[in-house]
């Protein structure tokens, strides 16, 4: 990967961070692609990595989420070109101020902007937790250039969708705290418990290498302290309630014509299928599909079985709404 910030103030960090990046790609026996879209409006740099051959596919993580945390998954995947950004705010993307505008036409405009950028008539897009907003505005603003949506874990879709507990502390004063606590594998390993990954750590189905880059991520960027401000311009963290812009009208979720599939953790806390269920039906070419014993990020429990049911619909005929 070429090193494209050499000169500015955050070098050695950047480098520690890339260090372990790397052992992480290595460990799954990956060698991406890297590079870099500059982005006239809204202004902002963002970084993209490329792994695999076949149909383009998009990859838009949420909150805090980056390219790498991507690799247990296209590890599994074929006949996929991976495209995985680093979204404005984390990982090596620069800074976004989300504070002036609506959230939903804001990110609009940046994958619509991306995809501009890449100049491809047509791709598929991959959405998880909050990325799934960014998908789904994604597919209702270029109908003709989006195909087919996979949405990963649950994420703040439905109208009414309460903010989980770990976002709003992490809004809250205590989340300043927080950000100042220098991170470590303990500290890191509860968080993924936090996050329904208990089973699996528990296991050793998730390697070291993935949680050092994790670590890496939080200490050698700036995403947690930008991740900290996105979540108080998307919740009103007193209230646990989302602002404007960000979840979804029945109304609007019925204009989503692209077939969708949502994927979700039985073990997954930050939703349920009480509150999935209606987004897929609202959805005029939803399907469900849920893996066992998966947390919100249900690819390092289960990256096969994730990875199948992906396939099976990106590349398969289409199929009945199935809840």
């Amino acid at each position: 990967m070429e090193d494209a910030v050499i000169g500015t103030p955050t070098l050695g960090r950047t480098e520690r961070y890339r260090r372990a990046e790397q052992r992480l790609w290595e460990r799954y026996g990956l060698e991406p692609r890297e590079r870099f879209l500059e982005l006239d409006r809204p202004p902002v740099r963002l970084r993209l990595l490329e792994v695999g051959a076949g149909a383009p596919v998009l990859f838009a993580p949420g909150s805090g989420g980056s390219g790498p945390m991507w690799a247990p998954l296209v590890r599994e995947l074929r006949g996929v070109r991976c495209l995985m950004l680093d979204p404005p705010n984390s990982g090596l993307s620069s800074r976004l101020d989300y504070s002036g505008g609506e959230y939903g036409h804001l990110i609009t405009e940046v994958l619509s902007a991306v995809l501009e950028r890449l100049d491809l008539d047509c791709l598929d897009v991959v959405g998880f937790s909050v990325g799934n907003v960014s998908a789904l505005r994604l597919a209702a603003a270029e109908p003709e250039r989006v195909g087919r949506v996979v949405l990963l874990g649950a994420g703040p879709l439905p109208e009414g969708y309460r903010v989980p507990g770990i976002l709003r502390v992490i809004a809250s004063p205590l989340g300043a705290v927080m950000e100042r606590l220098p991170p470590g594998r303990r500290s890191t390993r509860a968080f993924l418990r936090q996050l329904g990954h208990g089973r699996s750590l528990a296991a050793g189905r998730i390697p070291d290498e993935l949680l050092d880059w994790h670590i890496a991520f939080d200490r050698h960027t700036d995403t947690l302290r930008n991740e900290r401000d996105m979540i108080r311009v998307l919740t009103d963290w007193r209230r646990g309630s989302m602002r404007p812009g960000v979840t979804f009208t029945e109304a609007e979720l019925g204009r989503i014509a692209q077939p969708t599939l949502l994927i979700y953790g039985s073990d997954d806390p930050t939703g349920s299928l009480r509150i999935l269920r209606p987004v897929v039906e609202a959805l005029p070419r939803g399907e469900l599909k849920v893996i066992d014993d998966a947390g919100h990020m249900l690819w390092l429990d289960d990256p096969a079985a994730v990875a199948a049911a992906m396939a099976g619909f990106l590349h398969g005929p289409e199929s009945e709404v199935t809840t």
